[in-house]
């Protein structure tokens, strides 16, 4: 099967505010050691009496950031480990964190809806399904130079959009800009060198970017660059899909459903820990990963600790309409080529 979107188009837009960052902040490189038989799904079990701990792995999509602190609060409040857990955070290999999870390799990694669609349809799908929504809505718009007309859509056009020429991403441009009254095809469309947003943006390499506004908006900020912005979700709602989210191995799943469930309630403590100790979150982050600037995390964990729950009641919580609003969408524009069956690649049933 095609493959319909690679993961650069979620942490293509993570990779400007990361591209400093090294490999030594405690969260292993699973590219370099990719985790042993015995943290496969087939070998994780749930505590026995002697005590010993169900061992998982757990795989980031990127280095660690804003999206991934109550996962490291979890890790160092010591809720895993009162959950009866052995919780190991390892990077993503080349070829994407869902690799590692539909192999079994691992039990659990971050990913994105819209990314991770070629995992779960298909004569190539893997067992691999969404198990909880890490932010309850999609933060991802456009960000451009204030006062230069692109706080719409329609001012996309003439100005040089930073493309990585993927069919999804190019379709939502689309989408929102012809909603909005203007002509696609006078955007142009220049491959993506994008490094670092703020830089990009200042120097005028490009006028708009593709970001998520939880770190590369809260940069810009930071950096007292002044900027337009427009969210995707607020043109039109289709595109208020779920990124990031937490994925589960289903094999290991069904097999261990305690275990999932107890690293889920786990997690759910970390981030709701998150959302009501911005300070004392951000510092456990930085901790994990000192390369970070601290004015930065903070700042962002401020935005996102609005993000993880937003208005619903259970953290990680996925929506069936949402979800299957926006595969519905990519099954209408024809950007798939295997069907997509309702309610395909998600469960709510490991949440509390």
């Amino acid at each position: 099967m095609k493959k319909l979107i690679s993961i650069a188009l979620a942490a293509a837009m993570l990779t400007a505010a990361f591209a400093g960052c090294s490999q030594s902040t405690g969260t292993k490189d699973s590219s370099a050691t990719e985790p042993s038989s015995q943290a496969s799904a087939q070998s994780s079990e749930t505590s026995d009496k002697s005590g010993e701990k169900t061992k998982i792995t757990f795989v980031l999509d990127w280095t660690p950031n804003t999206n991934h602190t109550g996962l490291y609060v979890a890790q160092e409040k010591g809720y895993f480990a009162d959950a009866g857990l052995d919780v190991e955070i390892v990077q993503p290999p080349e070829d994407g964190a869902e690799a590692l999870v539909g192999s079994g390799k691992a039990q659990f990694c971050v990913t994105f809806q819209d990314s991770m669609l070629p995992a779960v349809v298909g004569e190539n799908a893997m067992p691999i399904k969404a198990v909880a929504a890490l932010l309850q809505h999609n933060t991802s718009g456009i960000i451009s130079r204030k006062g230069e007309g692109i706080d719409r859509p329609k001012g996309l056009e003439g100005k040089k959009y930073a493309t990585w020429d993927l069919p999804i991403e190019k379709a939502t441009l689309k989408q929102v800009v012809e909603k909005d009254g203007g002509e696609f095809d006078k955007v142009e469309l220049i491959p993506s060198t994008v490094t670092d947003e703020v830089s990009a943006l200042k120097s005028k390499s490009v006028d708009a970017i593709w970001i998520f506004y939880g770190w590369a908006g809260i940069a810009a900020e930071v950096s007292d660059l002044e900027t337009d912005y427009f969210a995707f979700k607020d043109i039109d709602p289709v595109f208020d899909y779920y990124t990031p989210v937490v994925a589960g191995n289903t094999d290991w799943m069904s097999q261990n459903p305690e275990a999932a469930k107890a690293f889920l309630s786990a997690l759910k403590k970390g981030y709701e820990y998150s959302i009501e100790n911005i300070e004392e979150a951000s510092e456990i982050l930085l901790k994990a990963a000192p390369e970070l600037d601290k004015e930065l995390v903070v700042k962002s964990q401020e935005y996102m600790s609005k993000q993880y729950k937003a208005e619903v009641a259970q953290w990680g919580y996925i929506d069936p309409a949402r979800w299957n609003a926006f595969y519905k969408w990519i099954s209408d524009n024809k950007l798939s080529d295997a069907d997509i069956p309702e309610n395909t690649g998600f469960t709510n049933e490991y949440l509390e």
